[in-house]
């Protein structure tokens, strides 16, 4: 169990309990932590929805809670997390749509949701970020794949020279939506 006095520690810049047995639900009080840049989870039994108070660490990078039973929609405070570069929520139990919140995460170059029992379509919104890889894999997602998701290119920023942000102007190189229930064409220009 994460006790909830996680909290406290205001000044932890990285997180990082993964591969371990930890049960019980990720306490809200994490959402204290403004100053995480890593939070990482993934690889134990964690149970219940993901905290919406999350969205309150902006100087959050890479937050990976692969791998565990987590339940309920994705918040759409994650896309308050505009340094975002690496959300790795695969292989949970999260359910409703992809949040199009996550757009604002324009720095976000892995975004893997693969094996959850996401709904609804892909929203267009995640065209505005940089991704490098998408996983939405064994989900239940409808409809067709947005234009802009066939479109995204990864860039390079000038204001996060040498961040890990920086793809030297690729365009995405994986994309993964196996497994749903999606219709449409994929364009020629692939």
């Amino acid at each position: 169990v994460i006790p909830s006095t996680i909290g406290n520690l205001v000044n932890l810049k990285s997180f990082g309990a993964s591969g371990n047995e930890l049960t019980g639900s990720i306490p809200i009080e994490i959402g204290n932590l403004t100053q995480l840049h890593v939070l990482t989870l993934h690889n134990n039994h964690l149970t219940g929805p993901i905290p919406s108070e999350l969205g309150n660490i902006s100087s959050l990078r890479r937050m990976m809670f692969s791998n565990n039973q987590l339940t309920d929609p994705i918040p759409p405070e994650l896309g308050n997390l505009t340094n975002l570069s690496h959300l790795f929520l695969d292989n949970n139990q999260l359910t409703g749509p992809i949040p199009p919140e996550l757009g604002n995460c324009i720095y976000l170059i892995n975004l893997q949701l693969e094996g959850n029992q996401l709904t609804g379509s892909i929203p267009a919104e995640l065209g505005n970020c940089n991704l490098h890889t998408l996983d939405l894999s064994r989900n239940q997602l409808t409809g067709e794949v947005p234009i802009e998701i066939w479109n995204i290119r990864a860039y390079s920023t000038s204001n996060h020279a040498g961040s890990p942000y920086e793809h030297n102007g690729k365009s995405m190189r994986r994309i993964y939506i196996r497994e749903n229930n999606l219709t449409g064409v994929i364009p020629e220009s692939m």
